[in-house]
């Protein structure tokens, strides 16, 4: 393979803004947020979504409920309470015959998988998801499909006019935050649509989860379990396992996939606990003996695991709700492994094959194809999902087909938020062998203003744009490690400059990767794809955009490369981001 090694050097922020421009946006967003939220009737679908960001709390609140956490079961109350107030009982939600889902990985392709295989059945089907790729109401989906805009108004305003009917004048708080809201509203959107069942994802943990007010699910399941989330859930498996195992309901049953002996032992004493029956899944290649392979509408080894566990829970849907079709299966008697009951073994209907086939879950090893460059869009954010990312992402090169023998250029694009370690992420990512290494926030322009679906009050400007830089820094750190004991050092302001956002150009060196840091996503996508993607062809690029002599010399590279290979990982909302511009039919 033809590298482009020879060109490459870092290079500091591109098109940054200032920290004073910085903190005067940040501060226009914080007026915004807390301004009176618009209530007309017949609004359109952005004014709604706008409100619904007034919900979302802004970033030094934040920090400051971290750092005083308070009773967590008294949350889960307020949600019982908000609930109330929309004019529902939790009793009502035993209605929608949930499927409840968590872990820490793969939940969100383990509910797809779920949602597809059972609409094959003729189910009419609710799911409810987290985070949204481009717009909110893919959090809400019937039938597989996003509620529609219109639906999304609706349902908005009629809750949002009954919470504000129903709030204590004695309280502070007259609204759930975003996320409870979002999920009162698809409960309400389940009930009014008349599904046959919802999936529902957790959100974060299980124990303590807005979602955990579902009283009596069909059935629960728990994906595959790492570190995540840590200032919220814990800072072990175990800990975290403690925390998932809180979806648990008295004499519902219950699936797992494999996991490691100590957070296996922590859900099996949840379930013992208040009488819970858990299964072990057996892997898939157990229900693949008696039939032909499982084709999978996910790519990714990673997927057979979450398929694995989709199959045994639609499977005890079908069978707790006496479904037509659970006559066709054939299962094999228990088995005992880790001191857990073994899932039933059992051939695939039909029904079941098409399901799994036809699942479709965007940002989740996801490949795009435009002339001679190739995206790899995958959100993975924690190690054990970037691993899985990093094999799935090798393999598609491997099994690509060259078709120039000219110079292929491989380009990584990431960054990631939260508590997440960004070092040991970039780590996994090193051995892909990127020619260009290139960081940017989770905006998908400069000003998001405009675009309410992408607008994000939990955090400050000033911070998502430092920590690209210093996912810059660990970047070059891990480069030099390999090539150089060397370290990079700040350099020194330079009059009128960002001096905060700047950082020093590595050494050249044989074997470094050139990295790039832009203050958007677009930016990011115009060096990248140097006009050459048919789709994405924004106005002309920012002036300055090549300035930087790595990033002058990078774009002449990108511009002769026969194939160029984009993997964009570290966050779903920086995935997201891409699809919005990669495929502007997403955001109609």
């Amino acid at each position: 393979m033809s590298r482009a090694r020879g060109h490459l050097r870092a290079a500091p922020f591109l098109a940054a803004v200032s920290p004073c421009g910085a903190t005067s946006r940040t501060a226009a967003l914080r007026e915004l947020s807390a301004g009176p939220a618009p209530r007309k009737p017949g609004m359109e679908y952005q004014d709604a979504v706008r409100t619904l960001n007034t919900l979302q709390t802004n970033a030094s609140y934040l920090e400051q409920v971290k750092s005083q956490q308070g009773d967590p079961q008294t949350k889960l109350e307020a949600m019982k309470l908000y609930l109330a107030r929309s004019g529902l009982q939790v009793e009502d939600l035993d209605r929608l015959n949930i499927i409840h889902i968590t872990g820490t990985k793969g939940k969100g392709s383990t509910c797809a998988f779920t949602e597809r295989i059972l609409r094959s059945y003729g189910l009419k089907t609710g799911l409810f998801s987290s985070p949204h790729l481009v717009q909110v109401r893919e959090r809400i989906r019937i039938n597989g499909q996003p509620i529609s805009p219109e639906l999304f108004t609706k349902h908005f305003w009629r809750l949002y006019r009954r919470l504000e009917e129903t709030k204590d004048s004695k309280s502070c708080v007259s609204m759930p935050a975003y996320f409870r809201f979002l999920t009162l509203m698809a409960f309400h959107v389940f009930l009014q649509e008349k599904v046959d069942l919802a999936v529902v994802e957790v959100g974060i943990g299980g124990a303590y989860d807005c979602t955990n007010i579902i009283r009596k699910p069909v059935v629960c399941g728990v994906s595959s379990l790492g570190i995540d989330h840590t200032s919220l859930l814990g800072d072990t498996v175990e800990k975290i396992a403690w925390q998932k195992g809180g979806i648990f309901k008295h004499g519902v049953p219950a699936f797992t996939v494999p996991q490691p002996d100590g957070p296996l032992a922590v859900l099996r004493e949840r379930a013992e606990q208040i009488s819970c029956p858990l299964y072990l899944c057996p892997p898939l290649e157990a229900l693949e003996e008696e039939g032909p392979p499982l084709t999978l509408g996910l790519e990714g080894e990673h997927q057979r695991s979450n398929a694995a566990l989709a199959l045994q829970l639609a499977r005890c849907w079908l069978q707790q709700k006496d479904h037509q079709g659970i006559r066709e299966l054939k299962a094999s008697k228990l088995s005992f492994l880790h001191q857990l009951p073994l899932a039933p073994v059992f051939q695939p209907t039909s029904h079941m094959r098409l399901g799994l086939r036809h699942t479709e879950w965007p940002g989740r090893s996801q490949v795009l194809r435009r002339g001679h460059l190739t995206w790899y869009l995958d959100g993975a954010h924690t190690s054990s999902s970037m691993q899985a990312c990093v094999r799935w992402f090798r393999q598609a090169l491997l099994r690509g087909e060259r078709r120039s023998s000219g110079p292929e250029v491989r380009v990584l694009l990431f960054n990631s938020t939260g508590d997440r370690d960004p070092a040991a992420l970039l780590k996994l990512l090193q051995p892909c062998q990127f020619d260009y290494a290139v960081f940017c926030p989770n905006l998908t322009e400069v000003s998001s203003t405009g675009n309410a679906d992408q607008q994000n009050f939990t955090v400050t400007l000033d911070q998502v744009l430092l920590r690209c830089l210093e996912h810059q820094q660990h970047w070059n750190h891990l480069d030099e490690e390999q090539a150089t004991p060397d370290l990079w050092s700040a350099p020194s302001p330079e009059p009128g400059g960002p001096a905060s956002l700047q950082l020093a150009s590595c050494p050249s060196h044989a074997h470094s990767t050139g990295s790039l840091v832009f203050s958007c996503i677009s930016h990011a996508l115009q060096w990248i794809t140097q006009g050459q993607d048919p789709v994405f062809q924004p106005p002309s690029p920012p002036r300055g955009l090549l300035a930087h002599p790595v990033a002058g010399s990078g774009a002449s590279v990108l511009r002769e490369a026969a194939a160029i290979h984009v993997l964009v990982t570290g966050s779903l909302h920086l995935v997201g981001g891409v699809l919005k511009l990669l495929e502007p039919s997403l955001s109609q």
